[in-house]
């Protein structure tokens, strides 16, 4: 099930600071392929390093927002922001929405490192930032209807099935990490659940502010 579009006709502005984060993530990852393995240990979020040394790698909380561990990584974190940016941004204002962006993603990373503290896999990609994004647009349109492709056929179904069926398959994606001892890399899916729910509290506490 993928998503590949919403209705957009409330939308009001042009999601400036929306496109600006998908070129910026684009950037970034072509300047990670050009700088290889250094650039990646370098800039990336390495719970064990930052934790040992949180003022020397602090820039990595916000570097490894942008950074992603391929190119399948990268188009699809851009199609969910694409998608579910814009109406988020227009709701909050573009004032606030790049702060919710970030702390979203911040809120991700903490979830991943107190899940997992003693990682020394980097942890890269939008995904607990735009987990936040996800988290408003289900609180603020949950009837939305969303357009995905189900094998070969496009179908519309609302944005409360498609998005909760996404938080209900990182949740219990995120149980089997619980069992694990082996620290192999993968799909940081409690930093999806983090930056869901940091997103939903914060579309939560100032709804009465943004515009739907």
């Amino acid at each position: 099930m993928i998503p590949i579009g919403d209705d957009n006709s409330s939308i009001r502005y042009v999601p400036v600071v929306t496109y600006l984060l998908i070129a910026l993530n684009g950037v970034v990852f072509l300047l990670e392929l050009s700088g290889g393995e250094s650039f990646i240990m370098e800039w990336a979020y390495i719970p064990s390093r930052f934790l040992a040394a949180p003022l020397s790698n602090l820039p990595t909380l916000l570097t490894a927002m942008f950074m992603h561990g391929g190119w399948a990584h990268l188009i699809g974190n851009m199609l969910y922001l694409w998608i579910f940016g814009d109406n988020v941004e227009d709701a909050l204002g573009r004032l606030k929405y790049l702060p919710f962006y970030l702390l979203s993603g911040l809120a991700a990373t903490g979830a991943q490192t107190l899940f997992n503290p003693a990682s020394t896999v980097p942890n890269v990609g939008a995904s607990g930032a735009i987990a936040g994004v996800l988290g408003a647009y289900i609180l603020l349109w949950p009837k939305s209807h969303i357009k995905v492709l189900l094998g070969r056929s496009m179908t519309e179904m609302p944005a409360l099935l498609v998005i909760g069926f996404w938080f209900v398959l990182q949740f219990f994606s995120s149980l089997s990490g619980w069992s694990s001892t082996e620290d192999t890399g993968g799909v940081a899916y409690m930093a999806h659940i983090g930056g869901f729910l940091a997103g939903l509290l914060m579309a939560f506490l100032f709804k009465s502010t943004m515009r739907r």
